[in-house]
């Protein structure tokens, strides 16, 4: 048996919190889905667990907060900040 790896055995990266309201929104959606509490701008959907059928319902959500986005809009931009300026909020502010 391998021992459990130490913590810097795991890649990390620095939070950075979401910026302004399009962020802000999906970072909110995204908490409710996956049941994370504290999503950064730079964190990844499918890292954090979500998938395919959480995909459309995350879409769905987006359309009724108002944010533009399709399905192949999420896969090609997985990232909360690449996600927000793609459904055409940028990072404007709060």
């Amino acid at each position: 048996a391998l021992p459990a790896p130490e913590g810097d055995a795991y890649a990390a990266q620095v939070y950075a919190p979401p910026q302004g309201e399009t962020e802000v929104a999906i970072a909110r959606i995204w908490s409710e889905l996956l049941g994370v509490e504290r999503i950064g701008r730079h964190d990844n959907f499918f890292v954090l667990g979500g998938h395919s059928l959480l995909a459309v319902t995350l879409v769905e959500r987006m359309r009724r907060a108002g944010i533009a986005a399709d399905i192949r809009t999420l896969f090609a931009t997985p990232s909360l900040a690449a996600l927000a300026a793609a459904g055409g909020g940028g990072a404007a502010t709060v």
